[in-house]
């Protein structure tokens, strides 16, 4: 994830879940929240977490889905994420089987419905 950081922290992922906005998708569920003006300033790079619960599947499967999760993000993220945001990717149960250009299409969608997305070059 070239220029990602990562969200590690349980209370960075529930201050995100609680104050920001989510967007749902077959493949995938992202929200996002922008970072306040103090905390960082308008051009830091997004930060992006990922999440899966149980109901996605045993442990393999839901490493699998945050790994295709990370992929994803690693494809568009880069260029079309808007700066001064924080992401978190929560896996579906779909995320696995889903075909990896629906689900690059399912991310996109999400940052477009979300008001996240910024054009770049690609």
């Amino acid at each position: 994830m070239a220029g990602l950081a990562r969200l590690k922290r349980r209370a960075e992922f529930l201050r995100i879940a609680e104050k920001g906005r989510r967007s749902a998708a077959p493949g995938l569920v992202l929200q996002a929240l922008r970072r306040p003006a103090e905390a960082a300033e308008a051009e830091a790079a997004p930060r992006v977490g990922f999440t899966a619960s149980r109901k996605v599947g045993i442990a393999v499967v839901r490493n699998r889905a945050r790994r295709r999760l990370r992929a994803a993000v690693d494809r568009v993220m880069p260029l079309h994420a808007a700066a001064g945001h924080d992401y978190v990717l929560v896996a579906r149960a779909g995320t696995v089987s889903r075909p990896f250009a629906a689900l690059l299409a399912d991310l996109e969608g999400a940052l477009k419905r979300l008001g996240a997305w910024r054009d770049g070059e690609r």
